[in-house]
């Protein structure tokens, strides 16, 4: 606690007691998730954005940024396997107007890589915006990295993403046959290089140790329509559910905590998030969480 916190804290307990003031300074701890809802995707990413402290809180001039969305797949924007390009566009938009020097914006793809760029459409849907980079993955800068985690000792990750002074994580929320959902703290495989299958023999614990050595500064979670069976990489629209909503915490575990709700599910039933928030990354007791809707 800084030395403001304390002042205001002992004066809380002064004035009324240190019962009310130890639910005041919770209160005040409390991770904030917000999420927007309506059918311009640009503007309640901007609302979800803004209900946090706005892209300035995160973002300073000359910052470099990256910008982590899920475009994995061969699939086109309405089959929700990738994150909306109007999602991610308006996130590079923010960045650039809080100062950004430059925007990168990639993913290790799991299906071609040139497919996947122009099938998701967010490569179309940033061509053009000057300082901003939408490249795909170089093998060669992936970079050996010690994580001295409990499933995973070390492994390559990519060194822009490394690099960066801010990392936003910008998933689509999807059903996925192995973890059940697919949120923010998975999102993190697309900065992983190696033999990802591996992970697989514990994944839970894995992404608890790479998330715990890169940090997503801002999570957005693209909720506008969600992939409820098949995933994660779909295929049929009658899979795919439209709900028009964005999520956005500075708190991934709270961001994918919340967003789990969307499937009908309970944090808890998500290994993930359960691993996580029990390293520590985040809280997911969504009665802990304050959500705020924009």
């Amino acid at each position: 606690m800084d030395r403001r916190s304390f002042l205001k804290t002992a004066a809380a307990a002064s004035l009324f007691g240190p019962t009310l003031a130890k639910e005041a300074l919770a209160a005040r701890d409390q991770p904030l998730v917000a999420v927007a809802e309506g059918k311009d995707y640009a503007a309640i990413t901007r609302k979800a954005v803004n209900a946090i402290g706005g892209m300035k809180h995160f973002v300073k001039p000359g910052d470099i940024v990256v910008v982590k969305p899920n475009m994995g797949w061969d699939r086109s924007t309405d089959l929700a396997a990738n994150t909306h390009p109007l999602v991610v566009r308006a996130l590079v938009e923010e960045c650039l107007a809080a100062g950004a020097k430059k925007v990168k914006v990639f993913d290790y793809t799991c299906n071609d890589a040139r497919r996947c760029y122009v099938s998701s459409g967010i490569e179309a849907a940033l061509k053009g915006i000057r300082n901003v980079e939408c490249k795909q993955i170089e093998q060669e800068r992936f970079k050996k990295v010690a994580l001295n985690g409990r499933f995973l000792k070390e492994w390559e990750l990519y060194d822009e993403a490394l690099s960066a002074n801010v990392f936003i994580n910008v998933p689509i929320a999807k059903h996925h046959g192995l973890s059940k959902l697919t949120l923010g703290l998975k999102n993190i495989m697309g900065v992983m290089g190696g033999n990802r299958g591996y992970i697989h023999r514990s994944i839970d614990v894995a992404l608890a140790d790479v998330n715990s050595h890169l940090k997503s500064h801002l999570t957005v979670i693209d909720a506008t329509r969600i992939l409820t069976a098949h995933g994660p990489q779909g295929g049929s629209r009658a899979d795919v559910k439209v709900l028009n909503k964005v999520i956005a915490s500075a708190d991934i575990v709270a961001a994918d905590a919340f967003a789990t709700t969307l499937f009908g599910l309970r944090p808890a039933d998500i290994p993930i998030t359960v691993a996580a928030h029990q390293r520590g990354l985040g809280e997911m007791n969504l009665e802990r969480i304050k959500v705020v809707r924009v």
